[in-house]
């Protein structure tokens, strides 16, 4: 199986502190156009297989062997290498202990070191939620090696990774916390990933709930239910997760093109928050809202894989980003563009306002929810005491 061992490719500190960690990884398809695809939080990297048939043509990874390999279609996406990967964590990869282990930063690197492990000088780099959170990041540190950066269902971290709040999203949490078996966790995950109305779509006789339950019990059982250090460890790396605006000037700097492509029924990364992200990355960013929810690449399959290979070509095409982007266009307060950056202070302090009233907002509905939650759990313990029962020699 192949693996990379991340001190390798790495100096001083940080090749000290990943000793001994191990990524597990594997490639498709051949030619010289490189993706590079970072999945999310407790996803493996055959989350990514709608995509990776549509850039490669196969899903057989290249290491395979069987006589089955032999047998690779060089389909649509032909020209096309992709590779997928475990984030530390989750899957065959190494499960660090220590919660410091997990930054989207770190996790950046790690990424980083497989470009350098297969040899890719640069890369399209596609990421999906906390996935696309590192990919910003590895796109911070390293902006001369990406050629395109696709981020789906993607948040800015930190605060923003606070899902929407009510009463479907209480129950969806309180059910993820309490899941223990495969079977738990694969009914929450449905109704975390899909929106409802895909669910309960019919395909033949059955609908797409029935069918796809059994396909995550199978999926769970065969990765194994996520070890407690790397779910704490992969939470802490999105609450910890932040873009600064050094971040996105360095990402900027570049001028490759982007997309920003969301479910508008996700329930977990809110569409508000990747709209703000594609804004503060224009005119490099295009907003591709879909109908669906925070897996959207499984359950818009088609239009997700059509935005992806569209992002490679304009790529390739060397398109003046204003041509690419359907943002407006900024007309106030601080703001990247090609080469220059403008800013006014009345504008600057504006933004600053919008953003604290914005915090305090979330603040006190993500506290709301909690009282919500503590409530009910209140309610529910209530209702099952027994009443006491009076003595017959007191009536």
């Amino acid at each position: 199986m192949p693996f990379c061992e991340i001190s390798k490719y790495q100096n001083g500190v940080d090749a000290t502190g990943n000793n001994g960690t191990k990524i597990f990884y594997r490639t498709y398809g051949q030619g010289p156009v490189k993706v590079l695809l970072i999945i999310g939080l407790a996803g493996t990297h055959s989350s990514w297989v709608p995509q990776i048939k549509a850039l490669t043509g196969t899903i057989i990874p290249n290491d395979d062997e069987s006589p089955a390999a032999a047998d690779r279609s060089s389909g649509e996406g032909s020209g096309i290498e992709v590779c997928a990967f475990d984030n530390r964590g989750m899957g065959l990869s190494s499960v660090p202990t220590k919660k410091s282990e997990y930054t989207t930063r770190i996790m950046a690197k790690d990424a980083i070191a497989i470009m350098d492990h297969l040899g890719w000088e640069k890369a399209h780099v596609f990421g999906h939620s906390m996935g696309a959170m590192i990919a910003c990041k590895l796109a911070a540190l390293v902006p001369k090696r990406v050629l395109s950066l696709a981020l789906l269902n993607v948040t800015g971290g930190g605060y923003e990774c606070i899902p929407r709040l009510d009463r479907q999203t209480l129950s969806i949490a309180v059910r993820f916390l309490k899941a223990k078996t495969p079977e738990q966790r694969a009914a929450v995950d449905l109704d975390t990933h899909y929106s409802k109305e895909y669910l309960e779509e019919y395909v033949g006789t059955k609908t797409r709930r029935a069918i796809l339950y059994q396909e995550y019990v199978k999926g769970i059982s065969a990765s194994g239910m996520q070890s407690n250090c790397g779910f704490d460890g992969q939470i802490n790396a999105c609450w910890t997760h932040k873009i600064s605006r050094a971040d996105l000037e360095s990402i900027c700097s570049a001028g490759f093109l982007i997309s920003v492509i969301h479910g508008r029924d996700d329930v977990i990364a809110q569409l508000c928050h990747a709209k703000s992200l594609a804004k503060k990355l224009y005119p490099y960013a295009r907003m591709v809202e879909l109908p669906g929810g925070h897996l959207v690449s499984h359950e818009r399959t088609e239009e997700v894989n059509d935005a992806l290979l569209e992002l490679i070509k304009a790529s390739s095409s060397k398109i003046s980003p204003y041509d690419w982007t359907n943002l407006p266009k900024k007309s106030t307060g601080w703001s990247i563009t090609p080469l220059t950056r403008k800013s006014s202070p009345e504008g600057s302090n504006v933004s600053v306002m919008v953003d604290i009233v914005a915090r305090l907002q979330i603040f006190l509905v993500f506290f709301f929810g909690l009282f919500m939650l503590a409530f009910e759990f209140m309610r529910r313990g209530v209702s099952r005491l027994k009443p006491v029962r009076v003595s017959a020699a007191l009536t």
